[in-house]
């Protein structure tokens, strides 16, 4: 062995900050010396362009070779012998850098819109060798190597070199799509670990976490959906479902993405669904989390397949005229030892301040959205979804923790924002920027906030001073009227207001109405859970809600199992209980769902003026005392007009007088208290004739039950 120079110790030590310097091809004098750290290699050839052959002297047993190439040539191969085995191989330290000058500028701006071009693991040729280009934001690491199933999960043999602001890069020539990988990392204070890349486009099935080296181009691109599919003029009904419990196969397991394209498309569709929506997808370690804790941002969870066939999935939703919404999580992340958290040794994508970057609630870390890269990472992430799998919108989750530093937090346990002020400013920032750069790039998607609080202008436009979304979920409304259809009907009258007071904001929004995972777990019993009375009572009133539901201004999404009554709360580690279909009153609730999107869709009065107030008028408001609300929808023609008459109470009631704008004959359109609901089949036989100076209809109504009644011209 030789004296060698620290720098060679530091690459068989595997320490090395800056590989690039030492190894590789280096002009000396008038040769090319090449160095090549090959543990467990005997002897090592460099076979350079012409053919020619240099033998390099092994300066180190840990597998250091040096020589000089006779002809000073700088492309070379190297032949490594391994006992009686030879292997030719490239040498990953005579290759360029991966990222350009141009990416860098951006990076560092951070306004680079495609990061996942750049950043991941990428199969590419460079100077017509195949391999796997690999980069990652370190900033403040000392040494960052790739390990994998390609170099036998060894840190030594291929670290990093480090770009611009901490981007660390390394092209792996003979790494192939489908190795699994990590970054090992060294901290600044020499700390060691191993993390999952950030920008992974695929992932093992937990509990193992290893990145899957993908070529995402080749993934099949998704049909695009109907035109104007999320148009604030245009019906919108989701169907909210979590991939791995709507239907289970076999031995309690789930189904694949495969398996769900054939056949959760077609079920939303037969039902009058317009959308669906998934619970988060992205590769996440606990089950229990539901996606809410991702660790992988862009990959789909592994626990039903492939990137590629979650691309079918969508595909297979687009066929059959569905909109398909992701939950989407930029609030939070996991604090689980291979993601985010403390990636480069520091609070890297989180604030290092616990009372700033950890959720008390939930045991999760919070983005840091005052840095330029975190930033630039998560609206790149949102328009990865829009562009590559081709997905319709996104339904960002917990935004109220997001815009309020004392979220969930006691006094005191809080840092104000620079105004001494609680509203998180550079979280406003982040939101106000990933709507515009969405809805600049992709005007035919939406985007839709879950926001719990009085927040102004989340759904209007950036440059009013809104926050950009396109709809925001109405939680007011979820509660009010949970609140009042869980009363008994004797009680109601004192609850009359939880009916009446969502109409005073209604329009101050583009609303959602959300029947959602949340309201159907934690003890809150499922939706029909909620209804009180004996079994008649318990489904009549959940018919009445649900045609409330409908009828009332405001996009719809229901949860699955919703739509034939689930008896009891969701469980995501079970499938729903379908067999409840063949009993006929949940059958009833399931074609009530059924016709109930079907007038919606059908019915302009009910969906071209949802978020306009012109598109609502009460017609009665004042009788508390029997239970009952009317109201007229209307279209964008004011001959366009449905009438919505809602009986909270278990009494029929006569004669019963509702002034309307025309007179003539008034078409009963739907009447959830029909027997093929379930229902006692009191109603109007079809049709009301509306008389007098004053138009009025004399109507019956039925108990606990919803009338429609549109004009006829």
């Amino acid at each position: 062995m030789t004296n060698l120079p620290a720098e060679a110790y530091a690459i068989v030590e595997g320490r090395h900050s800056d590989p690039f310097h030492y190894l590789g091809p280096h002009k000396e004098a008038d040769k090319t010396v090449v160095r090549a750290f090959l543990p467990e290699a005997v002897k090592v050839d460099a076979i350079d362009d012409h053919g020619a052959t240099t033998a390099l002297e092994r300066v180190h047993d840990a597998g250091l070779f040096v020589g000089a190439l006779a002809n000073g040539s700088t492309k070379y191969q190297l032949r490594a012998r391994y006992g009686d085995r030879s292997v030719d191989l490239d040498d990953p330290y005579r290759f360029p850098p991966i990222l350009t000058e141009f990416d860098l500028y951006l990076l560092g701006e951070g306004t680079h819109q495609r990061l996942y071009d750049k950043l991941g693991a990428h199969p590419m040729v460079l100077e017509g060798v195949s391999g796997v280009g690999f980069v990652v934001l370190a900033p403040n690491a000392k040494r960052v190597s790739v390990v994998g199933d390609f170099n036998f999960w060894d840190a030594r043999r291929h670290p990093m070199r480090v770009r611009g602001a901490g981007y660390w890069e390394l092209f792996v020539p003979g790494a192939t799509p489908g190795d699994h990988y990590k970054f090992d990392i060294i901290g600044p204070h020499g700390q060691l670990t191993q993390k999952s890349d950030p920008m992974a486009f695929a992932a093992e099935l937990r509990p193992s976490t290893a990145s899957i080296v993908l070529d995402e181009t080749r993934i099949p691109h998704p049909r695009p959906a109907p035109d104007h599919i999320n148009a604030l003029n245009k019906p919108m009904s989701i169907y909210e479902v979590h991939l791995g419990s709507w239907r289970r196969k076999g031995d309690n397991e789930w189904l694949t993405y495969r398996d769900l394209a054939e056949t959760l498309p077609r079920y939303a569709r037969d039902l009058g669904f317009t959308h669906v929506e998934f619970l988060p997808v992205n590769e996440h370690p606990f089950d229990g989390s539901w996606g809410y804790q991702p660790t992988g941002m862009y990959a789909p969870t592994s626990r039903f397949g492939t990137p590629a066939e979650f691309a079918l999935l969508i595909d297979a939703c687009h066929a059959e005229g569905l909109g398909v919404l992701l939950d989407w999580v930029p609030g939070h992340f996991p604090d689980d030892p291979h993601g985010l958290g403390n990636f480069d040794g520091t609070a890297l994508y989180e604030h290092a301040n616990p009372l700033q970057g950890r959720h008390m609630d939930w045991g999760t870390l919070i983005y840091n959205y005052g840095r330029t890269e975190v930033v630039n990472f998560l609206v790149s992430n949102a328009l990865f979804w829009l562009e590559r799998y081709n997905v319709d919108g996104l339904r960002v989750d917990a935004v109220a923790s997001m815009l309020y530093l004392d979220y969930s937090r006691e006094a005191g346990a809080w840092i104000p924002n620079k105004y001494g002020g609680r509203e998180n400013i550079e979280a406003v920032s982040f939101l106000r920027r990933f709507n515009t750069e969405v809805f600049a790039k992709f005007p035919n998607a939406t985007t839709a906030a879950e926001e719990s609080t009085a927040w102004p202008q989340v759904s209007r436009p950036v440059e009013f001073g809104g926050l950009g979304f396109g709809y925001k979920w109405n939680m007011g409304w979820m509660h009010d009227t949970l609140n009042y259809i869980s009363k008994d009907p004797i009680y109601r009258k004192y609850q009359h207001n939880d009916i009446l007071f969502g109409l005073q904001y209604a329009f101050s929004e583009n609303f959602v109405l959300p029947l959602s995972h949340d309201e159907v777990v934690h003890g809150k019993r499922s939706i029909l859970g909620r209804m009180p009375g004996d079994d008649w009572q318990r489904f009549a009133n959940l018919r009445a809600y649900y045609s409330l539901m409908f009828g009332h201004p405001g996009k719809k999404l229901m949860f699955m199992g919703c739509e034939f009554a689930q008896e009891r709360e969701w469980n995501h580690d079970t499938s729903l209980d379908w067999h409840l279909l063949e009993q006929d009153k949940h059958a009833g609730i399931h074609s009530l769902i059924r016709d109930l999107n079907e007038l919606y869709r059908n019915q302009p009065a009910l969906h071209e003026l949802d978020c306009d107030p012109a598109g609502f008028e009460w017609m009665i408001t004042d009788d508390a005392g029997n239970n009952v609300f009317a109201w007229l929808r209307k279209g964008a023609n004011p001959r366009t007009q449905c009438l919505v008459v809602v009986n909270f109470s278990p009494n029929v009631y006569h004669d019963y007088r509702v002034r309307v704008p025309f007179t003539g004959a008034w078409r009963e359109v739907l009447n959830s208290d029909a027997a093929h609901y379930g229902g006692s089949n009191v109603g109007n036989s079809g049709e009301v004739i509306a008389k007098g100076l004053v138009p009025e209809l004399s109507l019956t109504l039925p108990p606990l039950a919803a009338l429609f009644l549109v004009p006829e011209f």
